[in-house]
């Protein structure tokens, strides 16, 4: 296996890390954002109120995106077995 080989398996594998989490981190900060914009409204300066309305976001975005996430994974994970084993055997 080569040095071309493995920087292009790190970068796709940074590359899947970001797809991968980017639905979950967008949805929290989504849901942060509107709890921000509601306590500063209401001037209510609860630290744990924004707590379970991310969790509750997070649960949903998991819900929705973990077939695609899973679907993500496997192709990652069957591409790099395809890749390495034979760079490994010859």
């Amino acid at each position: 296996m080569d040095t071309d080989t493995v920087i292009t398996l790190g970068n796709e594998a940074l590359m899947i890390t970001v797809g991968i989490a980017a639905p979950l981190l967008m949805s929290a900060l989504a849901v942060g954002l509107l709890v921000g914009l509601f306590q500063a409204a209401t001037q209510i300066n609860e630290v744990t109120l924004s707590f379970i309305p991310k969790l509750l976001a997070l649960v949903a975005a998991l819900y929705l995106t973990g077939p695609w996430i899973l679907t993500m994974l496997l192709e990652y994970t069957t591409r790099l077995f395809e890749d390495v084993i034979p760079a490994t055997l010859g």
